[in-house]
């Protein structure tokens, strides 16, 4: 049996988040809650191993208790087990502590064969997490996969875009593989299995839960990356469409230019 891992984030539905400046951290509070959508083609991509060979998929994420609906999510397109880690302590991490913290929440469970992870966060965008997880774990990792060419239970022939060339790669278990947003469509549940999943039990996750119970070790105080300065970028002020005839439109134009053209004028 092939054990496979997803692991995926729950992300603001929007990127107007304000930031906090104290922290460099998104302030998520009010914030509309989404999975991340570059997670949903590595939850594709395990259902279509799951489909070639005996495996199951679990799916694990971090974050507060509302962060459960993305493992349902995850749950109602097939997978199996569902884990939230879930702890005040475990806020505010950067990539490190957020891979170890997952590291410390899959070995609660098992060893498992294959770890998938979608390109990127859309909050975040580092996309490093998984190649954080391989490092800690002492795996291979491939990024940048496009294609999953066959799976059997000892490994899987994937290909990797490197630009310029397109190498095809045998993987042997376990391995951590990241693959990108166009490798597969992610199927869309039904309503049954959306109700179905609503009803399952996701398994929560805390500090005293893991192996290694150091608080030190996880969210800000367990984070190397220390934000010293944010600099927001500057919001576009509404602009109104005028509606008018050519010769209006180049007389007004022809103003515009003139005052900021002249000595003083700005935009």
């Amino acid at each position: 049996m092939v054990r496979i891992a997803v692991c995926v984030k729950q992300v603001p539905a929007r990127s107007e988040g304000m930031m906090d400046p104290a922290t460099g951290t998104i302030r998520r509070e009010g914030l509309a809650a989404v999975i991340n959508s570059c997670d949903l083609p590595a939850i594709e991509t395990a259902l279509r191993v799951k489909q070639a060979v005996a495996a199951e998929v679990d799916v694990f994420t971090m974050g507060p208790v509302k962060a459960a609906a993305v493992i349902r999510e995850a749950l109602g397109m097939g997978a199996d087990r569902g884990y939230l880690l879930s702890d005040p302590r475990f806020s505010g991490a950067d990539v490190f502590a957020t891979g170890y913290a997952l590291v410390q929440g899959m070995r609660t469970v098992g060893a498992y064969d294959l770890l998938l992870f979608g390109k990127q966060t859309t909050d975040g965008g580092t996309s490093q997490v998984g190649g954080t997880i391989a490092q800690m774990l002492g795996i291979p990792h491939v990024g940048r996969v496009t294609k999953l060419v066959e799976a059997d239970g000892r490994g899987v022939t994937i290909v990797q875009d490197l630009e310029r060339e397109l190498l095809t790669l045998r993987v042997s278990f376990p391995c951590v593989v990241s693959v990108e947003p166009g490798i597969f469509t992610p199927r869309l549940p039904s309503l049954r299995s959306k109700l179905a999943a609503d009803k399952r039990q996701v398994t929560i996750l805390s500090l005293e839960d893991l192996g290694d119970k150091d608080p030190t070790h996880y969210g800000v105080k367990g984070s190397p990356t220390k934000v010293e300065k944010i600099y927001p970028a500057a919001l576009t002020p509404r602009r109104d469409l005028l509606d008018m005839d050519a010769e209006a439109a180049a007389e007004l134009i022809l103003s515009q230019v003139r005052r900021l053209t002249r000595p003083g004028g700005s935009t």
